[in-house]
C-alpha cells in the first residue's frame, strides 16, 4: 500500500482522502482480491456502499501516509465483507494478436474485395471519385473484426503497429486516391501489420466482471483469508 500511495501523491499532489482512497482501490488488481474497479456494478454494490459507511473524519485533512493507510484499512474492511456477502465473478481472458487472422483475410482475395467494396460504401468520394487517403483509418476499423484486429485506439501496441505500417507507406498525407488504389494500400497496410506481428506478437489480458452464470472455470472473487 506504501507504493500505491507513493503512486498516488506523485499523481497529484493534493486530493481529498476520499479521492486518494478510491484512487487506490482502482489500482488493486485482481490477484490482490479486488474486482475491476470501473465496472459500474462494482462501484454502486461494492465500493460506494463501503464509502458511505466510511466515517471520514479525516477527509478534509491534509493526507499523510499514516492517515491514508488508517483510513483506507476502514475502507478497506467494509470492501471485503461486502465482496463477502456479493461475491462477484471475474472472467479473466488472453489473447494473441499473431497476424494469423491478416493471413486468412488477405489469401481470400473474393472476401478481401467484397469486404473492402462494403466498406466504401459509405466513405465520401470527390466528384472524380477519388477518395481521400484520411479515410483510410477509418475503412480499416471496419475491415478490423474481420482480420482479428482490435478497434484502432483499443490496444496501444497494436495502434504502434498500425501507426508504422501507415508511416512505410505514407499513408497520412491526405491525398485523393482513386478506388483501386486506396484498396491497395489497405491492402499493403494490412500485409504491412501482419508482417510486424508474424515478427512480434502482441499479447494482452484483461479481467472483466461477469454479470450472468459463467462456467466453473472463472474465479469467484472472495476476501481472501
Amino acid at each position: 500500500m506504501l507504493s500505491i500511495f507513493s503512486q498516488i501523491v506523485s499523481d497529484d499532489a493534493v486530493l481529498p482522502m476520499r479521492d486518494c482512497i478510491v484512487k487506490a482501490l482502482e489500482k488493486l488488481t485482481v490477484d490482490q482480491g479486488m474486482p475491476p474497479s470501473p465496472d459500474s456494478w462494482v462501484t454502486s454494490n461494492i465500493i460506494e456502499p463501503a464509502l458511505q459507511l466510511w466515517d471520514g473524519n479525516n477527509q478534509e485533512n491534509l493526507v499523510s501516509q499514516e492517515t491514508f493507510l488508517e483510513e483506507f484499512k476502514k475502507v478497506a474492511e467494509r470492501v471485503a465483507q461486502n465482496l463477502k456477502e456479493q461475491p462477484v465473478i471475474v472472467a479473466h481472458s488472453e489473447n494473441t494478436f499473431d497476424g494469423s487472422g491478416i493471413k486468412r483475410l488477405l489469401s481470400n482475395k473474393f472476401e478481401l474485395d467484397k469486404l473492402l467494396n462494403t466498406a466504401l460504401e459509405n466513405v465520401p468520394k470527390d466528384r472524380n471519385g477519388k477518395v481521400s487517403k484520411e479515410y483510410l483509418r477509418v475503412v480499416l476499423d471496419v475491415v478490423a473484426p474481420s482480420a482479428s484486429l482490435p478497434p484502432i485506439g483499443a490496444v496501444e501496441q497494436i495502434d504502434k503497429v498500425v501507426a508504422d505500417a501507415f508511416d512505410m507507406i505514407n499513408a497520412d498525407d491526405g491525398k485523393a486516391v482513386k478506388e483501386d488504389e486506396f484498396k491497395k494500400l489497405l491492402t499493403e497496410i494490412l500485409g504491412s501489420v501482419m508482417l510486424q506481428l508474424e515478427g512480434n506478437p502482441v499479447s494482452i489480458s484483461s479481467n472483466s466482471v461477469v454479470h450472468e452464470p459463467l462456467a466453473s472455470s472463472s474465479s469467484l472473487l472472495q476476501p481472501s483469508s
